[in-house]
């Protein structure tokens, strides 16, 4: 087996995201052609903890990475030697990327509606809109909120499940009440497509191998499916073959909200992530002690509408 696919089955072993899967092979693709020799490649396993260090005190003081890119590459790199490679390497004295502290980006409850309304009037047609309420009432990261399946979404409670979020940890979240119609309106309308695609012969979306089989037929149930479905289908890129109706891309949210921000003429930088900001700060600008979340009932009371 080549040593990227190693890498690969490790990781997978190990359950890690697909955008982790991704990050650390290409890392390690970089490590591999920044020793190359003229024509002459050098497997990582005859290189050690020297060729490492000079790899990152590249990466620090030529393309001048900020510390959490090079932190990044370190980790995959001790991927690489200690769980596929088994080799322990030595204490590491890399030049390191100084690390910084930057204030976030906050956005008035004004801007939002602001945004939210811009959002709502593009031409995609896409729940960009929703996506944003959801993140900002709700505190969902856009990982957890792209990641949403049918059956997190309790109406009568008025509760969010978030599944797999920091630290591969669930949590449940109220959302807001003026999220509730349209929340309706999106499921009916991705039941009706759900079932174009078992008509068709379409599989279930993505689920960890071995919770598929467990699941078995219920797979393809809708309240496994996602919300946030992508108009198009496509082929799994971990079973060559199979195709499937997977969530947005998550890049695709991103740059609507960059562009509407734009488009308003702000000049501050808007991410998925202010709205994420912007939901603590209100908070705690109502006196909200935030380290309460823990209790469902706190966020309850505690979370904008």
């Amino acid at each position: 087996m080549k040593l990227l696919d190693q890498v690969r089955a490790q990781l997978r072993l190990r359950h890690h995201s697909l955008a982790t899967e991704e990050a650390e092979v290409a890392w390690i693709q970089q490590f591999i052609v920044f020793h190359k020799r003229g024509n002459v490649w050098r497997h990582p396993a005859e290189l050690g903890a020297p060729e490492v260090e000079e790899f990152l005190s590249y990466l620090a003081t030529e393309r001048q990475v900020s510390a959490s890119t090079q932190n990044q590459a370190f980790n995959a790199l001790l991927f690489l030697y200690h769980q596929v490679l088994k080799i322990r390497l030595k204490r590491i004295d890399a030049l390191r990327a100084r690390p910084t502290r930057r204030l976030p980006v906050v956005v008035s409850r004004e801007e939002l509606k602001q945004l939210c309304d811009g959002l709502a009037t593009l031409p995609t047609r896409k729940p960009y809109a929703l996506m944003a309420r959801l993140m900002y009432g709700t505190g969902m990261r856009v990982m957890e909120c792209y990641r949403l399946h049918v059956e997190d979404v309790d109406f009568e409670r008025r509760l969010l499940i978030v599944r797999q979020g920091k630290g591969d940890k669930d949590r449940v979240v109220p959302f807001p009440a003026s999220t509730r119609k349209e929340l309706r309106h999106l499921i009916e309308q991705r039941r009706q497509l759900h079932q174009r695609d078992r008509a068709q012969g379409i599989a279930a979306a993505w689920w960890p191998e071995a919770l598929a089989v467990k699941l078995g037929a219920t797979a393809g149930e809708l309240g496994w499916q996602f919300v946030f479905a992508s108009r198009q289908r496509s082929e799994d890129p971990r079973q060559p073959g199979t195709w499937r109706r997977h969530h947005i891309h998550p890049g695709c949210v991103q740059r609507a909200i960059t562009q509407t921000a734009r488009r308003l003429g702000w000049t501050k930088r808007v991410t998925c992530h202010t709205l994420w900001h912007s939901f603590a700060t209100h908070l705690l600008e109502t006196g909200v002690n935030i380290c309460q979340f823990k209790n469902c009932s706190a966020m309850r009371m505690s979370a904008p509408r």
